[in-house]
Formats: structure tokens, C-alpha cells, sequence
């Protein structure tokens, strides 16, 4: 099958190296429109995005080696990694109080956001590779990102300019080792 929509996902490769390139907040927010157009039960809109650039690429590194209980070298080395790309996307689940949509699903929005995200920066023209870490729903990177009571960290989208292109063919997957029937 092909389509617009199909041949966009087979294209998609994670870009683990960006150059020092990202979008400005102007050219964020129709992505985040449009990622925010995924299936959402009840129109909760159960996330938020929250951009990390400069500075605070620094802090999230200080909260994540404090997480780890790290120190010296090994603190440093952590403590750099969100310094890999100009623009840091934190994905916070922000649940709405429902009767008829629980907790998991309202994640699994935040989820698709975050997919649907990276599949559209990646469209404009941005290289991006979702990333978590054992650090994402620690206390110190909870107060870091300043989450609201019952918010949770998703990860982040590492946005940035495309060093290298990745848009070769990849390997499909063999999708009918994945379909069932009942």
C-alpha cells in the first residue's frame, strides 16, 4: 500500500546526531496543532509540551545526574546528554479528571502527541530522535521541569538540524507476525 501518510512512516529514521539548528517556537506551534490532532477519547488533551533550549538543557542534566546519584565523571557524562541537540521537547502526560478515561489512556494520547510530533518535525525538514532514561519520572527531573501534582515525564524529542540524511531504504517488518485473529 502506499500513500502519503505510509510512505511518511517507512521514511521515518530517529536522527541521533543534529547539528545546532532547531525550530523557533513559531515554527513549533502548527506541529504541535497538528500532532495534537491524534485520537484522544473524550477531547481531554491530556499533555503538554514543554521546550527546553540553552540553559535548561544544562539543568535537566544536573537533575538527571542528581537522580542517578552520580558524581565525578560518570555525573558529567550524564549530565551531558541533554546537550546533544539545540532543542530538548519534554512530553508531559497532564491527566483530566474522567469517569470514563482512565490514567493509561490518557498516557497513550500523550504517546501518540509525542509520535505524531516527531513524524511532523521530521516532514518540516528536522532531524529528531525520541528519548527517556531511567532519570524521565525521577523526583529531581519531576521538579526540574516544574510538573504539576500527577503529571508525569514521557521523555523528550531531541530536535535539531539534520547532520546526516537516514532517509534510505529501511528493513519493513514482517507485519503478519504481529496481526492475530480471534
Amino acid at each position: 500500500m502506499s500513500s502519503p501518510v505510509a510512505d511518511a512512516l517507512r521514511r521515518r529514521r530517529s536522527q541521533s546526531k543534529v547539528s545546532s539548528e532547531a525550530p523557533t517556537d513559531a515554527q513549533l506551534l502548527p506541529l504541535i496543532e497538528a500532532a495534537g490532532s491524534v485520537a484522544d477519547h473524550s477531547g481531554l488533551h491530556p499533555w503538554r509540551i514543554i521546550a527546553l533550549r540553552g540553559d535548561a538543557r544544562t539543568r535537566l542534566g544536573a537533575a538527571m545526574a542528581e537522580a542517578a546519584g552520580l558524581e565525578g565523571h560518570a555525573a558529567e557524562k550524564l549530565a551531558g546528554k541533554p546537550l546533544r541537540a539545540p532543542l530538548l521537547l519534554a512530553v508531559v502526560v497532564s491527566p483530566r479528571p474522567s469517569f470514563k478515561v482512565p490514567h493509561w489512556e490518557q498516557e497513550a494520547v500523550a504517546s501518540g502527541v509525542a509520535h505524531a510530533l516527531s513524524l511532523v518535525l521530521e516532514e518540516a525538514g528536522w532531524g529528531v530522535m525520541w528519548r527517556t532514561g531511567l532519570q524521565t519520572r525521577s523526583e529531581a527531573v519531576a521538579r526540574m521541569h516544574e510538573l504539576a501534582p500527577g503529571e508525569e515525564l514521557l521523555g523528550w524529542l531531541y530536535v535539531g538540524g539534520r547532520d546526516r540524511d537516514k532517509s534510505g531504504p529501511r528493513t519493513p517488518i514482517s507485519a503478519a507476525r504481529f496481526l492475530t485473529s480471534l
